[in-house]
């Protein structure tokens, strides 16, 4: 636990890449069997399950180091992160213990079974045998909130750089659904003792955004162009006759999508197919928002299956008659897809349509059309490009359009999390409606550092009331809000919920007068809207 502690310690106090790569190099250096493991388990986001609610946490923190609740409320929102706030207000441990990283993993699963009591005084006396550091590491196992700030590609370069194994290979046998509890360090990373696992899927290939004009990637022949769906990126496997059906962030979804399971008849055996799970209606892709009624739900009614059908809008084809084919060229795997959908004539599995295009202009006005399509832009892939894993730079770009923007006023802050927990991040806006403000949405990202430290300075010199962490600050700074989508919300106040919200600028140049109202809002959802 000490050596783990150590690496989350290193990783979390860097933004530099090389630190990180030498952080996790030492660490594989120094451990070994189940401890790099589970490691690696929690590095890929396999986090163990919460054990305990966050309010008996919160109680049983401020009981043992002698703090009224309000008191340890107060720290908590001065410091914005619980694990962090209970490892500081905790009383110098009265031992210490070697447990292992595995150990300590084993100590958490075993809480599930406790009754309440049980679990406090398992927790006390593991607050007591950890250094701060280790507490701080082990409150965030117990809370299911474990994160730390390095890319699962990162850490798989440095675990094939102590193993020498390749790491587009160690990549693809990271994926699926493993767990430290079932599987061995041997089973899983190396080559001689690899347990085929039929349901998994292939590591996604990521494009990076495309900031400039196209010109600047050369030959437009070179390119081949589609649009980029806004559904769920997803992996349709089809192997021994069995349906898997992934999504990017290594959720085996298939059960959620049973309009899927014509496929595994349809599709020949050894087939995986890479693309886009969407919401669609005689064959026209619905908005996202169609797809939120769906994601999450435990059962799925008749009702909502009739009216949110979804299909599969497929654009590569990575594995054939259970060849692995991610290093044939786009053009080839693309013809072999378009010939496997043209044979099988399903309005299930769809066929990502190309944007054909023969000079760069031609592509920027399909490209402002993108919304007729319920489409967020242009994807553009090299064709003579291999399918890799990960985020890469040089063959597939996303061209997204620009986002929709509004202005609109702060009207609540709140302290943010993790390193910026002694700034006010977290913002309420409010747009006009008549002679009043209507708050509409909150917004958290988009601003530097610098930004966010001067705002937090007119936040405190100018907060009206507080609400715990809130704090309600007068209607004068007008920020510039962009997003992706909008839809109709019942939930809020306003009527209306956007997608993805962000700041894009301070606007000093203009006054709470000027801001938009509520009736833009509505115009734009009406321009969302299918025809």
């Amino acid at each position: 636990m000490k050596r783990f502690s150590t690496l989350f310690t290193r990783l979390d106090q860097t933004t530099k890449t090389n630190e990180k790569m030498q952080a996790l190099e030492d660490f594989f250096a120094a451990s070994s069997g189940q401890d790099t493991l589970w490691a690696i388990a929690l590095l890929s986001h396999r986090r163990p399950r919460r054990a305990v609610s966050v309010s008996l946490l919160r109680e049983w923190a401020a009981a043992h180091s002698g703090l009224p609740l309000w008191l340890f409320e107060e720290s908590y929102h001065i410091v914005g992160d619980l694990a962090e706030t209970i490892a500081l207000v905790l009383p110098t441990p009265a031992g210490e213990t070697d447990k292992s990283l595995t150990a300590w993993l084993e100590f958490i699963q075993s809480l599930e079974l406790l009754d309440a009591e049980q679990k406090k005084a398992h927790i006390v006396w593991a607050w007591d045998h950890l250094d701060r550091q280790e507490r701080f590491v082990f409150n965030k196992l117990i809370t299911g909130a474990f994160r730390v700030g390095v890319s699962q590609q990162l850490m798989v370069k440095a675990l094939a750089r102590h193993t020498r194994i390749e790491a587009s290979l160690l990549a693809h046998r990271l994926m699926g659904n493993w767990s430290p509890v079932t599987t061995s360090l041997r089973e899983l990373v190396h080559a001689d003792q690899v347990v085929i696992d039929r349901s998994k899927p292939y590591p996604f290939y990521l494009a990076y955004a495309l900031e400039s004009n196209p010109e600047s990637l050369g030959d437009p022949a070179a390119w081949l162009a589609e649009r980029k769906w806004d559904g769920i990126r997803g992996q349709v496997v089809v192997r021994n006759g069995e349906l898997y059906v992934w999504s990017r962030g290594e959720e085996l979804v298939t059960d959620k999508y049973p309009e899927y399971q014509v496929l595994k008849n349809l599709l020949p055996d050894g087939t995986v197919l890479d693309g886009e799970i969407l919401p669609v209606l005689r064959g026209r892709p619905l908005p996202f928002a169609k797809l939120q009624t769906r994601i999450g739900r435990k059962r799925l009614n008749q009702k909502l299956l009739k009216d949110v059908p979804i299909a599969f809008m497929a654009y590569d084809l990575l594995e054939w008659q259970f060849k692995d084919i991610r290093k044939e060229p786009l053009h080839a795997r693309r013809a072999m897809l378009e010939s496997l959908i043209e044979q099988l004539g399903s309005d299930v599995l769809l066929l990502s349509p190309r944007v054909e295009f023969a000079a760069w202009p031609e592509l920027q006005a399909a490209r402002a059309r993108s919304r007729d399509f319920e489409s967020e832009g242009i994807m553009l892939k090299r064709k003579d490009s291999s399918y890799r894993d990960g985020r890469r730079r040089g063959d597939w770009w996303k061209w997204k359009l620009d986002p929709y923007t509004v202005d609109a006023v702060m009207v609540y802050a709140q302290a943010g999390h993790g390193r910026r927990a002694n700034l006010y991040t977290d913002f309420t806006f409010a747009i006009r409606d008549g002679n009043d403000l209507v708050p509409f949405t909150k917004a958290y990202s988009g601003l530097t550092d610098a930004e966010f430290s001067e705002i937090t300075r007119w936040v405190q010199r100018h907060t009206l009331e507080r609400f715990g962490p809130v704090r309600k600050v007068p209607a004068e700074l007008v920020f510039e809000i962009g997003f992706e989508g909008i839809q109709e919300s019942p939930r809020h106040k306003s009527g209306i919920a956007l997608r993805f919200p962000r700041m894009l600028r301070r606007r000093h140049d203009k006054g709470v007068a000027e801001i938009d109202t509520i009736e833009t809002l509505r115009g734009l959802l009406g321009q969302q809207k299918p025809g």
